[in-house]
């Protein structure tokens, strides 16, 4: 029904404001008695064997909803009753920012991609965290934690710090965005040096409470080899807890959209299936050469239950759907987690 009649009609307006309707749908369908109930038994899958244990928390299943998608942690409670293992929320920033000029978000159909350069736009961690004290307890929620875009560098720690600080009453692990194309001075983030200098200082800060958060690096998908092997000595050294591979990519190779068009849409962060191969090969080369020595969770162009059980394959732990969310519906996550039963 989502292929053949919902999305068609959504594909037809703005990709923006069809993501604000469709939150404002939600919503609204939600509140109906029943409803809630309904969803659930249509989407779950419940089997003690989808059940997955990492970081000292136990998911139900291990298909999650990826960062980007409920930013503003506005709709996790109601996304939950499509049987996600986990939502991550965010990127959040220490203040409210709009993110980049308008137009922002494209659809690439050929493909089944997205290009985005949103640039952060949230509503500030304060407002963020309040909305999450109402959260459903039975969800896994992640915080994906980032800087501002006007921060000068000498703030980028702080910036995080205290994200982690706001949220870390309401959430059950925490990511730390240092590889977003869509914002600006980025480049400093990525240095091992500046990361080691981060990840330190978020560990040091995490030791001042009871419950220690989980902490996940969230890496690009154009690293070479040379760079992957400093991600692995970085995890080595910090002995954080673990990757997401990966986030969107500038790399514009093997695209069916024409160069014109791509040429209007300018640059962005390229999500979907055309970055499945790449994000694939992160996850087995981190997989491989650290000998699994630390959990990954894979995210990037998983738009059936063959590309989940793909990256699990690979050496992810768990996986995460975002465009393959928008372009397949919330049956996907129902196909995956069938899919992995049928393969335990």
């Amino acid at each position: 029904m989502y292929k053949l009649i919902i999305r068609p009609i959504l594909f037809l307006f703005d990709p923006e404001k069809v993501h604000h309707f469709t939150f404002w749908f939600l919503k609204i369908v939600f509140k109906v008695p029943f409803i809630s109930s309904i969803v659930k038994k249509i989407y779950t899958v419940e089997s003690p064997k989808l059940e997955r244990k990492l970081f000292g928390l136990t998911f139900k299943n291990p298909v999650g909803l990826g960062a980007g998608f409920d930013k503003n942690a506005l709709l996790f409670n109601e996304l939950s009753n499509f049987d996600f293992g986990f939502i991550e929320i965010g990127t959040a920033t220490p203040e409210p920012q709009i993110g980049n000029p308008k137009q922002r978000l494209f659809r690439l159909l050929d493909d089944e991609g997205i290009i985005n350069r949103m640039g952060f736009n949230n509503d500030g961690v304060e407002v963020i965290a309040k909305r999450l004290r109402n959260r459903n307890k039975n969800i896994i929620i992640g915080g994906n934690i980032g800087k501002n875009t006007l921060s000068k560098v000498a703030a980028y720690t702080d910036d995080y710090l205290k994200c982690f600080k706001t949220l870390h009453p309401y959430v059950d692990y925490f990511v730390l965005n240092v590889s977003c194309p869509n914002v600006g001075s980025m480049a400093k983030l990525q240095d091992k040096d500046y990361l080691l200098e981060l990840i330190k200082a978020i560990q040091s800060e995490n030791k001042n409470y009871e419950t220690q958060r989980p902490v996940l690096l969230k890496i690009a998908p154009d690293l070479n080899d040379i760079q992957l092997d400093e991600i692995i000595e970085l995890i080595a050294e910090t002995r954080i807890d673990g990757v997401i591979a990966s986030n969107t990519s500038t790399n514009r190779e093997g695209l069916k959209t024409s160069k014109e068009e791509l040429e209007v849409i300018k640059n962005g962060g390229l999500s979907g299936k055309p970055i499945a191969e790449r994000s694939t090969r992160v996850i087995k080369y981190l997989a491989d050469k650290s000998n699994k020595s630390f959990p990954i969770i894979g995210i990037g162009g998983i738009h059936s239950a063959e590309d989940a059980l793909e990256k699990l394959a690979a050496g992810a732990d768990l996986v995460q759907i975002y465009t393959g969310f928008i372009y397949e519906g919330p049956n996907l996550i129902k196909k995956i987690n069938k899919a992995i039963l049928r393969t335990s």
